[in-house]
């Protein structure tokens, strides 16, 4: 009777809670213990309640941990996206640094700049009253010794002719520098008129394709015919294009060659008009100083005024003059300028003066 009642037991389905392996394999002990009946039902309900408990312990400790966990995540997620909030913060704020110290380097450079320009300026200011005032106290008993020299020439024999040559043709490079001085000094307001440059550059050519100093050189005129005319003042511009051949024909041994090209600016109302030559080129440390007045690396033959009448000329155009050279290989001056004067109005026709 007691072997049945302990079959049936065991074959009674079990809680719900007993599926647990722990609470099952107590189940299975407790059935196989040698046990009176009424105290093993007395022990299974005290043991049954304090697994209950103890599972209700597991799994408040299970929630409060998830709840942990889960604000643990959210802490996490909010220190790391405050991480990236405050390291884009600081990204920007050294761009905003970065930027602030771009612009006071701007300015500083602004500054020198501007600083160099006025103290060029005041030293050409100095340079044009005192190029004024000896350009007049010159010109006038220069004129009076020139026609004194021409007369003496008339009545001289040979010799006497030749000494008298010699110092008419030094009267005459005094001339000269006095007019540079006067150039320099004062030049005169612009004459515009339509000018094409391939005409103009061609004449030139031919002019100076005569004289002693270009027969040995090879003289090449690149500028394109369809090149649009530009607003200019035509005996400046020549004078430009002068100054500049002349510059290169005394750089450039016999056998050089010398070429004028010119074509217009990509995406801008400009011409650029460039003077190449095979040259011995400019050294670093002279090319600084080339347009500043009375500065020449020609001794005796030359005033020092051609490249800053020249650039004076460019300017007063509203354009640009820069010059780059390669030692022992050549130099190229390139001059842009604007193809209409800004609040100018030209005559439709066209000129051009050599």
């Amino acid at each position: 009777m007691l072997l049945a009642c302990r079959t049936a037991e065991c074959l009674r389905p079990l809680p719900r809670a007993a599926c647990h392996p722990a609470i099952a394999v107590l189940a299975i002990a407790e059935l196989e213990s040698p046990v009176a009946p009424h105290s093993t039902t007395g022990a299974s309900s005290g043991l049954w309640a304090t697994l209950l408990v103890a599972l209700v312990l597991i799994g408040m400790v299970t929630i409060v941990l998830g709840w942990r966990i889960n604000a643990a995540r959210r802490e996490t997620t909010r220190a790391r996206e405050l991480a990236e909030h405050l390291e884009f913060e600081r990204n920007l704020a050294q761009q905003e640094l970065l930027r602030h110290l771009e612009g006071e380097r701007e300015l500083v450079k602004e500054k020198m700049q501007f600083e160099s320009r006025l103290t060029e300026f005041e030293k050409y200011a100095s340079l044009a009253q005192l190029a004024l005032g000896a350009a007049h106290e010159i010109n006038n008993p220069l004129l009076g010794i020139l026609s004194h020299l021409e007369l003496e020439w008339k009545d001289a024999d040979e010799e006497r002719r030749i000494e008298i040559e010699q110092c008419i043709e030094g009267a005459k490079r005094i001339s000269s520098a006095v007019r540079g001085l006067l150039d320099y000094a004062r030049p005169g307001p612009l004459k515009l008129s339509q000018v094409n440059l391939s005409r103009l550059v061609s004449d030139t050519l031919k002019f100076v394709g005569h004289q002693p100093l270009f027969r040995q050189l090879h003289l090449q005129n690149c500028v394109p015919l369809d090149l649009p005319s530009i607003c200019a003042d035509t005996n400046q511009l020549s004078q430009i294009l002068m100054n500049l051949l002349l510059n290169a024909a005394q750089a450039t041994p016999p056998g050089g060659t010398i070429m004028v090209l010119a074509e217009k600016v990509r995406f801008a109302d400009l011409i650029e008009l460039r003077v190449r030559d095979t040259g011995c080129g400019i050294p670093a440390d002279i090319l600084p100083h080339v347009f500043e007045p009375f500065f020449t690396t020609k001794r005796g033959k030359g005033t020092g005024l051609g490249l800053s009448i020249t650039r004076n000329y460019v300017h007063s155009h509203g354009g640009d003059i820069e010059v780059e050279s390669i030692p022992e290989t050549g130099t190229t001056v390139r001059v842009t300028l604007p193809v209409q004067q800004a609040g100018q109005s030209a005559p439709l026709g066209e000129e051009v003066i050599v």
